[in-house]
């Protein structure tokens, strides 16, 4: 459903600050996956949520979305397929307007031509959508935004994007910034969506436990590169303990093999 062929991100090509993001990145992410993401920083994650989204265009290779390619589609185009929550709680909302007006902006991104009317109907909608997430705010839609906290605006946001019905819904470290209470509310609604709605999920995490827990595939990456793509069945075997094993056996390897090149 979203492929990457040999995807490759360069900043500053051809000076002495060249810097490689990303090298002969190859990757497919098929309908429905749940796929966590870790590394360390630096690793290159977000540069390739940045690639996937249309912020960055790739120094080489080709992104393909539905079999069409995308590599020089802008981002704002990109925005209608392609969902992204970052986590700041306060980036996926407009603070000076109401719930039901934001409610209303995302909902727009699903229709061509004239423009949608908010009315009791669509009121009423909004109202049983946002019972799902068990905060009261169907009681707030007039409430501006601005007034909510932190866990409320992020669970807003992240029912707004599955409004928006994207194809692949991209979360970057989307709890990182909240209480613990309020990051398991949060966690609990992704997985909640993801399974009701069908979702085709990326999730940037630090958080091994949640990196192992949630979805049905992790992704490593370490300098620029995806290390590791382990499948369901061998993630459900997995401890924190084995992946960190993992990584550290790698990088050994590597160590080994420089040496060996400065031997040569």
């Amino acid at each position: 459903m979203l492929k990457t062929e040999n995807i490759s991100l360069v900043f500053n090509y051809g000076t002495q600050d060249e810097n490689t993001a990303l090298k002969n990145i190859s990757l497919t992410i098929n309908t429905g996956d749940f796929v966590t993401v870790i590394g360390s920083n630096g690793a290159g994650k977000t540069s390739l949520y940045n690639i996937i989204a249309g912020t960055y265009k790739p120094t080489s290779g080709q992104i393909f979305l539905k079999e069409k390619d995308i590599t020089r589609m802008p981002e704002y185009k990109r925005a209608r397929y392609i969902g992204r929550i970052y986590q700041n709680p306060l980036s996926g909302t407009a603070g000076k307007m109401s719930v039901e007006d934001n409610m209303v902006i995302c909902h727009r991104k699903g229709y061509k031509g004239l423009g949608i009317s908010l009315n009791n109907t669509l009121r009423a909608y909004f109202r049983e959508r946002l019972a799902e997430l068990d905060m009261g705010l169907e009681n707030r839609l007039q409430d501006n935004v601005e007034l909510l906290s932190g866990g409320q605006r992020q669970a807003l946001t992240l029912l707004m994007a599955v409004l928006s019905e994207p194809d692949i819904l991209l979360l970057d470290e989307h709890t990182a910034a909240l209480d613990p209470r309020n990051a398991e509310i949060v966690m609990n609604l992704t997985r909640r969506f993801a399974e009701r709605y069908g979702l085709t999920v990326m999730m940037i995490t630090h958080n091994m436990s949640q990196a192992i827990e949630y979805g049905n595939r992790l992704l490593m990456m370490d300098s620029g590169e995806i290390i590791f793509d382990i499948n369901e069945e061998e993630k459900k075997k997995l401890s924190i303990d084995e992946i960190v094993k993992r990584f550290r056996t790698l990088k050994k390897k590597e160590l080994v093999n420089d040496e060996l090149l400065l031997n040569l």
